[in-house]
């Protein structure tokens, strides 16, 4: 039996199949990996806004569809501007709508040996965005006029400093990663050798930082080290005395008492 156009859930065309397709500018993405209800409740967001608004608004969603959504309408406004010559701030979103797609059909094991049938869902997903009307255009201008924001110029501007803006931060991410990787890479890089070396230097540059007026200081110092060490010596040598004096004490207590045995 053959499936009607309200049945295959589109809003393409409301008329007969042989009807002409909505005009302006359109992309479409085939086979997306997400449910055509997933994808209209995103849809149903920026259809009938401005393309500035729309692409705000898909770049702050938080559904994982809002990127392939959003390389939609990048696309749609790019082959307006350059098949049909439409600068970007006269477009707005006409229409947007997702058509099932086929669905992939997987298996589930379950208990007592049955099997339970996994749906994967998929979808197209087709925007068109067409040019404003004189009267909304000239609404549209008085609107930004009076926000301060009219200035085409100025917006143009605007646009290519966050285009550079983010190429230097991609930049500039690749540069930290391949930096990353080239220090593991020299992994086996001496790292104590430096250190002695700037250690050596900073020792030789306080030793060149001495002034003539603090020899004697440095003199003294060296005179109390020495004193400090010769008195540690000789408590040494007075304990290594005493502990020889005691052992003897020792031995000769012990040569005494067995003495006393013998004559008993």
């Amino acid at each position: 039996m053959a499936t009607t156009a309200p049945e295959r859930k589109t809003n393409e065309r409301t008329g007969p199949r042989s009807a002409p397709l909505r005009p302006g500018a359109r992309a479409q993405v085939k086979h997306v990996r997400c449910s055509a209800y997933k994808a209209r409740e995103v849809l149903d967001l920026i259809r009938g806004k401005h393309v500035s608004q729309a692409l705000e608004v898909l770049e702050f969603s938080e559904r994982s569809i809002s990127a392939v959504i959003l390389k939609c309408l990048e696309s749609a406004i790019a082959n307006a501007q350059n098949n049909e010559g439409i600068p970007d701030q006269e477009l707005f979103v006409s229409a947007c709508f997702a058509d099932e797609g086929p669905t992939i059909k997987r298996w589930r094991p379950r208990a007592r040996g049955r099997a339970t049938r996994i749906r994967k869902r998929t979808c197209h997903v087709t925007i068109i965005v067409s040019k404003l009307d004189t009267a909304e255009l000239e609404a549209l201008r008085e609107r930004e006029a009076a926000a301060g924001r009219g200035n085409v110029a100025a917006a143009e501007a605007r646009r290519r400093r966050v285009l550079r803006s983010r190429s230097e931060k991609a930049e500039r991410k690749a540069a930290e990663k391949a930096d990353h990787d080239h220090d593991h890479d020299d992994g086996g890089h001496d790292h104590d050798h430096e250190v002695s070396e700037v250690e050596g230097q900073g020792v030789d540059a306080s030793a060149g930082d001495v002034g003539p007026g603090e020899e004697a200081d440095l003199v003294v110092t060296d005179a109390a080290v020495a004193d400090s060490e010769a008195a540690d010596s000789g408590v040494a040598d007075h304990a290594v005395s005493s502990g020889e004096a005691d052992e003897e004490d020792d031995s000769q207590d012990g040569q005494d008492s067995s003495d006393q045995k013998d004559k008993s």
